[in-house]
């Protein structure tokens, strides 16, 4: 019998659903293991069990920010890698705040191209 290949693991958040959703499944079809979650809250809580080799997160979310959540996993599990996305001008004040804690994240625009975001998870 072949050896199984385990499948990269992406954590994907975002509180629009459909996004969220959208993005796993696209995942999932191109050769990885992904989950999707509706919250910054969900995705630390989620983070630890599924133990994702990378996190995609929007930033600005109702309870807990993706820079939020994504400083809170990155403590939990430092070796994983975090993409993060937003359509909104805040994002630049929150991913000041996030580097002035020592922390640098990687941020794509939103509407993310479905090709370009697998283009950035292979490299």
């Amino acid at each position: 019998m072949p050896e199984s290949i385990t499948k990269p693991k992406v954590l994907v958040a975002d509180d629009e659903r459909v996004i969220a959703d959208t993005l796993a499944m696209i995942l999932n079809q191109s050769g990885f293991e992904a989950r999707a979650v509706y919250s910054g809250e969900k995705a630390v809580e989620l983070a630890p069990v599924f133990v994702p080799d990378m996190l995609i997160s929007d930033v600005i979310m109702a309870d807990l920010n993706g820079i939020e959540a994504a400083i809170r996993i990155r403590t939990l599990l430092p070796q994983i890698k975090i993409l993060l996305f937003s359509g909104q001008a805040a994002t630049a004040d929150l991913l000041e705040k996030a580097r002035m804690q020592g922390y640098e994240f990687e941020i794509l625009a939103k509407p993310v191209h479905p090709q370009d975001l697998l283009s950035k998870l292979r490299a």
